[in-house]
């Protein structure tokens, strides 16, 4: 038991520590085309992934291993 929490500790660092740069890669606003009106660049139209993304990795990775824990527990009886 100990040494699948010790996995779990491990698989949920590393999944996490992978997710948390990939934020980093999006693009800025595009340049707005001449005589639009406005007094500065307009941003929108992008929905923001940033916070629900780790958090379903963090699901999916917690039903990993209750599904993984409940098979190992079947196969040892």
């Amino acid at each position: 038991m100990k040494k699948w929490i010790v996995h779990f500790c491990f698989a949920a660092s590393l999944s996490l520590s992978f997710s948390h740069p990939v934020s980093g890669f999006a693009q800025s606003v595009p340049p707005p085309p001449p005589d639009h009106g406005q007094t500065g660049n307009q941003a929108g139209g992008s929905a923001p992934l940033g916070p629900a993304l780790p958090f379903t990795l963090l699901l999916f990775g917690v039903y990993g291993a209750k599904k993984v824990y409940e098979f190992q527990r079947n196969a040892n009886d």
